[in-house]
């Protein structure tokens, strides 16, 4: 029996990986966990060489109306390059540059829409390797 999500006290377990490569070399990770109860899902982003802790610590809360996703930049680099984030069918999200602007995108299909920035849903890569 599949239990209500926003009622669940979640018992996450290992459910997978997606890969972020840039010229077929891994640059970070999204771990993503399942609860064994609900069957929601959680999600981590992993940088790799980044020893900072994430902005995020422990299960991250997502709304029944959001499914997570990586935002690419087109413009930054490295670490800068990518993030693990939060969208919503038609929305707005905030998201901040490298040199500290915040800057607003527009989210349409759960994808963002912007010249210089683009999405991907994770539901759609886990176990793969998607190249940015």
């Amino acid at each position: 029996m599949i239990v209500d999500p926003e009622k669940c006290t979640h018992q996450p377990v290992y459910f997978g990986a997606v890969n972020i490569n840039i010229e077929q070399r891994t640059i970070g990770t999204v771990d993503v966990w399942r609860c064994g109860a609900c069957k929601k899902r959680f999600c981590e982003e992993k940088q790799l060489g980044i020893e900072s802790i994430a902005d995020i610590v422990g299960m991250p809360k997502i709304g029944p109306d959001e499914k997570w996703a990586v935002l690419v930049s087109k413009l930054q680099k490295g670490k800068d390059k990518w993030k693990l984030v939060k969208l919503k069918e038609t929305d707005k999200i905030k998201f901040e540059t490298i040199d500290e602007k915040i800057i607003e995108l527009n989210v349409k299909n759960f994808q963002i829409e912007d010249d210089h920035h683009w999405s991907f849903l994770i539901d759609d890569h886990i176990g793969k390797a998607v190249e940015i």
